[in-house]
């Protein structure tokens, strides 16, 4: 009979039990405390190529997952010497790394709209899940919709073949679906009733917002999702700010009321012809609030007599929360400094408002840190019409009312010219993720890229060689499903890469684990051309 051996070590100053053959990666797992990996699978076993598990035991940087315990073993984990380490061995995989993870649009939006997810969610005619990738980011969206100045279109590289992609005019579409201000029920025919956003669990806490234009809307709109009780107060009779000084021709009033009357169907309520500093007092806002938050204009008189500290033009906070020096009160938008343009003011509003949620949820208040994404910079010829392969070859889609937008016929054809410029991994991806966590610069290591590529098989498979990082995986699953041909590394040194044998092409090397190595693949570089494919093989039983 085998008896196991067992014995202690220490992880970051905390004895562990494990079992004799047992790797340092496991045992940590064990005792909760987390080590990334890209190259290791359980059922791989350890590959040791990546080098982000390292520790550091006895003075030397090894890897966790390749590390068998021994009796009195001390492992560090969590040093700024190690982190240092694994955050070097991530921007060494970037030195080589092709490809973007999120699409010049999704960047250059200053609410971060996931660009391409909406705009293939519209394509398919998935509507509901199009308004959850608009709503999770744009507060107003029927606004942005016809009024921002739509710094996305700019940086759309489909403008380098005809036409950027209609992305504000997508959004009008959503949203005015989502609002029920167009379209019908597909079963009565009756007009649609607005679809409300969901929101969290009431958190119990409350916040009073001062200022009602669009600053203090956006960070309404956050708030109230948040499950938070929110107040909007302000002085005009009528909540909008400068919104109701915009023409009608340019955002009709139908369009404001129905925004407005979304944020009270979350929760949120107005308290009109109200001031601050006259019937409404910071003192007795801070009493009977849990976080006051200002948005509106303010002078430098009015702000000595409310009592906030005001500096430069505006009042005083920290950059990275917009919490000023007074407990509980937080200041964005105007109240801090002018902001011209719409979709800028509704993002200090959202991002301030982030901080708020924190705060009230008992974490420290910050600014939601932009997602992590390498780019890959402006494409050659040859590599834009890599992309225009996925795409429809239409020109842009003017709608036939230019009054009340596109169709859903319109929307779609004019959705499908997307070029698709994300990962298809994007958001599931462990080489961002943990470039994200660790801090990394995707640019510390890189000189000449090399040529983006694009390899569409007709098993739906899309293999993009500049996102392999050579981890092993896939040819190990291949190896131990006996595929006939499998895949294998091809070449030597630098120019090692991952292949079918005989230079046959990849389908024929994944006749059996196709799903399960793009599941499992940890940068994108072996996806299904239909986001999908994957869900549902496993759903069928063929992972």
């Amino acid at each position: 009979m085998l008896v196991s051996v067992t014995f202690s070590i220490t992880i970051d100053g905390r004895a562990v039990q494990v079992a004799e053959g047992e790797t340092v990666l496991a045992a940590a797992r064990r005792a909760g405390i987390e080590i990334p990996t890209l190259c290791y699978l359980e059922e791989c076993g350890p590959l040791t190529t990546c080098l982000v598990c390292l520790v550091k035991i006895n003075g030397r940087l090894v890897p966790s997952c390749g590390t068998k315990v021994t009796p009195g073993m001390v492992v560090e984990s969590e040093t700024s010497e190690v982190h240092e380490a694994r955050r070097t061995a991530l921007e060494l995989l970037f030195s080589d790394h092709v490809g973007d993870c999120l699409s010049p649009c999704h960047r250059l939006c200053p609410l971060e709209l996931n660009v391409p997810a909406m705009l293939r969610a519209i394509q398919a005619g998935r509507l509901e899940e199009a308004a959850t990738e608009v709503r999770r980011a744009l507060p107003l969206a029927a606004v942005l919709g016809r009024l921002c100045h739509h710094p996305c279109e700019q940086g759309c590289r489909r403008a380098a073949w005809d036409n950027p992609a209609a992305i504000r005019d997508m959004e009008r579409f959503v949203a005015d679906w989502e609002l029920g201000l167009r379209g019908a029920d597909a079963t009565t025919g009756a007009p649609r009733s607005p679809r409300v956003p969901p929101r969290k669990p009431p958190s119990g806490k409350s916040v009073v917002i001062v200022g009602a234009g669009p600053a203090g809307l956006a960070a309404a709109h956050r708030l109230a999702r948040e499950g938070h009780a929110v107040v909007v107060a302000d002085r005009h009779a009528q909540p909008g700010g400068s919104l109701r000084a915009v023409p009608e021709t340019e955002l009709p009033r139908p369009v404001l009321d129905a925004e407005l009357e979304q944020l009270t169907r979350l929760g949120v309520r107005f308290e009109n012809g109200v001031e601050l500093g006259r019937e409404l007092t910071l003192e007795g806002l801070t009493r009977a609030f849990d976080a006051v938050l200002a948005v509106g204009e303010l002078s430098a008189e009015e702000a000595a007599r409310i009592g906030v500290p005001f500096g430069a033009g505006g009042i005083e906070v920290d950059p990275n929360s917009g919490q000023t020096r007074l407990p509980k009160v937080f200041a964005a938008g105007s109240a801090v400094r002018p902001v011209r343009q719409l979709v800028r003011a509704m993002a200090e509003g959202h991002a301030v408002a982030a901080a708020v949620s924190a705060f009230l949820d008992g974490r420290t208040p910050r600014r939601p840190e932009k997602p992590f994404s390498s780019v890959m910079g402006r494409l050659q010829p040859g590599e834009l019409r890599e992309f225009l392969r996925h795409a429809n070859a239409a020109h842009r889609v003017t709608p036939c009312d230019r009054c009340l937008g596109h169709t859903p016929q319109e929307a779609a054809l004019e959705a499908s010219r997307c070029l698709h410029c994300d990962c298809r991994s994007s958001g599931e991806c462990l080489l961002q993720h943990w470039a994200q966590v660790y801090g990394a610069d995707a640019n510390r290591f890189r000189s000449e890229r090399r040529t983006f590529e694009q390899r569409e098989h007709p098993g739906g498979v899309l293999f993009e060689p500049g996102k392999c990082i050579l981890c092993g995986i896939c040819v190990k699953l291949t190896e131990q499903a006996r595929e006939p041909l499998g895949l294998t590394f091809i070449g030597r040194g630098f120019d090692v890469r991952v292949g079918v044998p005989f230079n046959e092409a990849i389908e024929r090397g994944l006749q059996k684990v196709a799903a399960e190595c793009v599941l499992h693949c940890p940068t994108g570089a072996l996806a299904f051309v239909n986001e999908r494919d994957v869900r549902l093989a496993f759903q069928n039983g063929e992972g």
